[in-house]
């Protein structure tokens, strides 16, 4: 086996699992799961069977990532974030063929404690604040806190917020460039 899966873990029959991935404590992952390498699942994680997990994607304890939902390479899930894939719920209604995709894009965060309503797609190198609910498609880049999740500004592929402004702009942290127009925000080639 090249992951690791801690004792209390359970991972059914026919997932597939990269290589150098770690489960770590009371973590379910279904049997039609698809997961890449050097991912971890912290303690009490849950991957359903129609998920589909890039490589180097880190989920911290407590979030569920149930059926219809795409994460991409280098993506974060912060401690207790939620996904859900029923726009709609009722116990006494059974939607089981109504779930709405859900896309996170590479390189994208989601903080402790966000919710994203299903159906939408969060773009490459976004970031969630904590706490966040997301009701809506979210552009790549872009920096959402609050209830709904509003657009407060942009992050640099690094994790650090860009300065204000629209044109080009250069992260005070990394150097690297990015033009800012409106409601966009794109990297510049180095």
């Amino acid at each position: 086996m090249s992951f690791s899966v801690h004792p209390t873990a359970i991972v059914d029959e026919g997932a597939q699992i990269g290589a150098d991935t770690r489960i770590w404590h009371w973590v379910h992952i279904c049997g039609q799961a698809r997961i890449g390498e050097r991912c971890s699942f912290g303690q009490n994680v849950f991957v359903g069977n129609d998920v589909e997990i890039g490589n180097n994607v880190k989920v911290q304890n407590n979030v569920s990532i149930y059926d219809a939902v795409t994460l991409e390479d280098d993506v974060f899930c912060g401690p207790s974030m939620v996904f859900t894939n029923v726009h709609n719920p009722r116990s006494h209604v059974s939607r089981k063929n109504e779930y709405r995709r859900t896309v996170v894009r590479k390189g994208a965060t989601i903080g402790a404690n966000a919710t994203v309503v299903c159906g939408h797609e969060i773009g490459a190198y976004a970031f969630i604040g904590a706490g966040a609910v997301v009701t809506k498609d979210v552009v790549p880049y872009a920096l959402m806190v609050g209830t709904p999740a509003q657009r407060i500004g942009w992050m640099c592929e690094c994790g650090e917020k860009l300065p204000a402004g629209s044109g080009r702009v250069t992260c005070a942290h990394c150097q690297s460039r990015y033009d800012i127009h409106d409601n966009s925000c794109q990297r510049v080639a180095d």
